[in-house]
């Protein structure tokens, strides 16, 4: 379990990046870290006092690669546990199959992640080249390229290109 854990963080600071200082994402929101927006979730008290930080001293220093990882390990931790409570086929899947969906879950949001319909009529029959085609046909493919190419190769074949 750790290891596929380490094995999709270091997936999604490879898709997301890692960026240490506050900037503004593709939206125009604050983000920090990998993919951390600041205005929508924020940074928990308990997050600040577990990094010894405050919010003025990110903006004004930014953070460290070890609490970045922190931050997207709890991103993925809410991820994971979002997914599964609205697709209850998640914990049925194939590790890899599993890593890409909540790689999806990371990058777009559960909310937005379940409107594509026609993946997950895929994904719960078994479909998994439908499910491919259905990521790959979608303007979220077209806004991350490489990222939806790679994650609907391994939706397709079960292991990472």
């Amino acid at each position: 379990e750790s290891k596929n854990r380490d094995d999709l963080i270091k997936q999604i600071a490879h898709h997301e990046g890692v960026v240490l200082e506050v900037y503004k994402d593709s939206l125009g929101f604050d983000t920090v870290g990998i993919g951390r927006n600041l205005e929508h979730r924020g940074i928990a008290e308990l997050e600040l006092a577990h990094m010894e930080k405050t919010m003025s001293e990110i903006y004004k220093d930014g953070i460290t690669k070890e609490q970045a990882y922190f931050l997207a390990d709890r991103d993925i931790e809410i991820a994971e546990r979002e997914l599964v409570s609205s697709h209850s086929i998640v914990k049925k899947l194939d590790a890899v199959r599993q890593r890409v969906l909540v790689d999806m879950a990371f990058n777009m949001g559960v909310p937005r992640l379940t409107k594509f319909v026609l993946m997950w009529n895929a994904v719960n029959s078994k479909d998994f080249p439908r499910a491919a085609i259905e990521m790959k046909d979608s303007r979220w493919a077209r806004q991350v390229k490489s990222r939806a190419d790679n994650l609907a190769y391994a939706m397709e074949h079960g292991k990472f290109v």
